[in-house]
């Protein structure tokens, strides 16, 4: 009777334990989605041409009433069409890679793994660098950048399934995926090679470094929804990445089809890096880190994790951002900075503990 009394004591201190651990994570989201929009509201006030954050509130109150303007034509263009969509975008790319990284850290449950590991940053970027090359307008350049971004991971995908004769194998599709990498990586130096050293050149090296200095509403509206049909389906599919992580054995025994879920993740998390790296360039070590920062907040759950990594990705870029065109006279590339954040933060992570990777 005694121990019959002690089990329910201790279950009930259990289901106490779970409910106050599940309640603290949604307080969690909660502040994380307060700070993106409070980072929000005042990245509009930084700048070369500052604007008070009380008068940022008249205006955005007007427009929203519909009351007559009265700040200067020069304040409009600033806010509405060259900051906001700046802005957005930073959120969107800083969210999508971060969502797209810890699916592939789950999928391969290996945390050293980021999107760009079967070549969508590579074959984009490619894509990217022919069309400068070829004088494209910014349309083709981000067309050109997404096509050849789905075509590096579909031929990573075939080559690796030929290679391995039907057989799923998570270690030859990455084996595959970087020697693909490392092809249009080379092709890439082909064609900065070959580019005029004092026009294309200077266009391409730039482009690649990474940033959102040329991003207006029109590029925006044309990655949104491929940027959407990649990221809805893993977010209703997290759950079964916590399945997945204990092997395939034990998923497919749970009545998990494996081979389908990873072709899902995959394709999804191609979409969303090749639509980033199609409007901003190639920017590393999002994907990689801040699914680490996510789960040191919130544990390796993936039903919880991936809201996460979406929300703390946009406001990291975000922040990235305003220090790349704030801190010097000159813009800095975003792809550099998040570099100098990341490798040393990713540095100091594999020195103090592995807990809790995946």
């Amino acid at each position: 009777m005694h121990d019959s009394n002690s089990s329910e004591i201790d279950l009930s201190i259990k289901t106490k334990k779970d409910v106050a651990r599940k309640f603290n994570k949604k307080w969690i989201l909660l502040i994380l989605s307060l700070l993106l929009i409070a980072t929000f509201a005042i990245s509009f006030t930084l700048g070369r041409y500052a604007i008070p954050l009380s008068q940022l509130f008249e205006i955005l109150f007007s427009k929203l009433f519909g009351f007559q303007a009265t700040w200067d034509a020069t304040m409009d263009t600033v806010l509405f069409k060259v900051r906001l969509p700046r802005l957005l975008a930073a959120i969107m790319i800083g969210a999508v890679l971060s969502l797209s990284g810890a699916t592939y850290q789950g999928l391969f449950k290996n945390p050293m793994v980021s999107a760009d590991i079967l070549g969508a940053s590579a074959g984009a970027g490619f894509g990217a660098a022919i069309a400068m090359l070829l004088s494209f307008d910014a349309v083709g350049i981000q067309l050109m950048s997404f096509a050849f971004g789905l075509g590096a991971v579909a031929i990573t995908t075939v080559v690796s399934t030929i290679v391995g004769r039907g057989n799923d194998s998570t270690l030859l599709l990455v084996l595959t995926g970087m020697v693909v990498t490392s092809l249009f990586s080379s092709a890439i130096a082909l064609i900065k090679y070959v580019a005029d050293p004092d026009l294309k050149l200077r266009e391409i090296t730039f482009w690649l470094m990474g940033g959102l200095s040329a991003i207006r509403m029109s590029d925006l509206k044309i990655v949104l929804i491929p940027m959407i049909l990649g990221a809805v389906p893993l977010l209703l599919l997290r759950w079964k990445l916590n399945v997945l992580s204990f092997g395939d054995e034990e998923a497919q025994a749970m009545g998990i089809d494996t081979s389908r879920l990873r072709l899902i993740t995959i394709i999804c998390s191609t979409l969303l890096t090749a639509s980033t790296v199609s409007i901003g360039g190639i920017i590393g070590w999002v994907g990689l880190v801040i699914p680490h920062l996510a789960r040191m907040l919130v544990g390796p759950n993936y039903s919880i994790l991936l809201p996460t990594s979406l929300l703390v990705g946009g406001l990291y870029l975000l922040i990235v951002d305003n220090v790349a065109r704030c801190m010097f006279a000159m813009e800095i590339p975003l792809g550099i900075l998040t570099s100098v954040i990341g490798a040393p933060f990713f540095i100091y992570l594999l020195m103090h503990g592995k807990r809790g990777w995946v």
